[in-house]
C-alpha cells in the first residue's frame, strides 16, 4: 500500500514526508524476510509461529516498496531480499502450464519447500485469478527493477495462461481452475490489475498482443463493471469477489479495482501522467 500511496505522493509532490515514510515501511517489511528459506512471510506477528512459513502470491506486488529505498539510499539489502523473494515464488509457484496456487508453505527452521496451498483460491491445485493477476504485475515489476530476463519469462507465462483462460466476455472468473469455470461468479479486480500488468509487459516485451488483451479488459470493466447508483458504497467498480471460499464479499465493490482501473486508463489515454506518478523505468 505505500508504493502507489506514498511514493507517489513523493513523485508528484516532492514532500520529503512522503518518501521517509515509504522507506519506513520497507524497513518494516524486511523484518519478515526469511533467509533460511529466501522468502517474505507473508501474515501474522513476528513472534507468532503460526503461517511462519507461508508466502502468498500477493507479495510480488510488495516487492517494488523494497526497489524504492535501495535506489534512493544505494543500500542494496532491500533489492536484494527483493530478488531472493522472486527467485523462491518463481521457483515454487508456477506449474508447467502458467498457473499458479495463491499459497506455498515452507518449513520456517530450515526453509524447505512443503508445497501448494490456498486461502482464497478454491484448491490448492487451483488458480486464483487476483493471484495471478499480482504474479503478472510483480514479476514484470521486478524484471524492470533489475533487468533479469528469468522474471520476464515468468510473467509471460502467467500471461499466456491467464489470457488464455478468460471466457469470452474478459471479465476473470474468481477462479480460472474452479469446478464451475469459466461459468462463477466473477472478480473485476483481478482483471483491473492483470490489465496494468499486460500494459507494462507489452512494452517490456514489444509485444502487441499483451497491450490488445488489456484494452479488452478494460473495455470489458468499464462497459459491464462499473456502478451506477450504488446504495453500499462509494465505489466504481462492482463485481468483485474478495474471498470466495468464505462467503466473504462476493461480487461486491473493491477499492483496489477502482485504483488499477484508473491506472490501467491512465496508462493507456495519458501515459506521461502516469510515468510521473509511478516509476516505470528498465534497467
Amino acid at each position: 500500500m505505500p508504493t502507489p500511496s506514498w511514493v507517489t505522493a513523493w513523485r508528484l509532490t516532492g514532500d520529503d514526508t512522503w518518501r521517509t515514510g515509504a522507506i519506513r515501511a520497507a524497513s518494516s517489511l524486511i523484518r519478515r524476510y526469511n533467509p533460511q528459506g529466501r522468502f517474505i512471510r507473508a501474515w501474522g506477528a513476528l513472534n507468532d509461529p503460526a503461517n511462519a512459513g507461508r508466502v502468498i502470491m500477493d507479495t510480488m506486488m510488495n516487492l517494488d516498496l523494497l526497489a524504492f529505498p535501495s535506489g534512493q539510499t544505494g543500500d542494496g539489502k532491500y533489492l536484494d531480499i527483493a530478488v531472493e523473494h522472486a527467485r523462491t515464488t518463481q521457483r515454487n509457484f508456477p506449474r508447467p502450464d502458467g498457473s499458479t496456487p495463491h499459497v506455498y508453505d515452507f518449513d520456517p527452521a530450515s526453509g524447505a519447500p512443503l508445497g501448494p496451498g490456498t486461502v482464497q483460491g478454491y484448491s490448492p491445485a487451483s488458480c486464483w485469478s487476483r493471484g495471478q493477476a499480482w504474479g503478472i504485475y510483480g514479476f514484470t515489476t521486478i524484471y524492470r527493477r533489475t533487468g533479469h530476463r528469468e522474471f520476464l519469462t515468468t510473467a509471460r507465462k502467467l500471461a499466456d495462461f491467464a489470457l488464455g483462460a478468460l471466457s469470452p466476455d474478459h471479465v476473470p472468473v474468481w477462479d480460472y481452475l474452479a469446478p464451475q469455470a469459466p461459468h462463477d461468479i466473477k472478480d473485476a479486480s483481478a482483471g483491473a490489475v492483470m490489465a496494468c500488468g499486460l500494459l507494462d509487459l507489452s512494452r517490456a516485451t514489444g509485444e502487441p498482443r499483451y497491450r490488445e488483451g488489456a484494452l479488452k479488459l478494460l473495455t470489458a470493466l468499464s462497459e459491464t463493471c462499473l456502478t451506477r447508483k450504488s446504495t453500499r458504497a462509494d465505489a466504481v467498480v462492482a463485481r468483485c469477489t474478495r474471498n470466495r471460499p468464505s462467503e466473504d464479499g462476493i461480487e461486491i465493490s473493491l477499492p483496489y479495482a477502482d485504483y488499477y482501473l484508473l491506472e490501467g486508463i491512465l496508462r493507456v489515454l495519458r501515459p506521461d501522467d502516469i510515468d510521473r506518478a509511478i516509476d516505470l523505468s528498465t534497467v
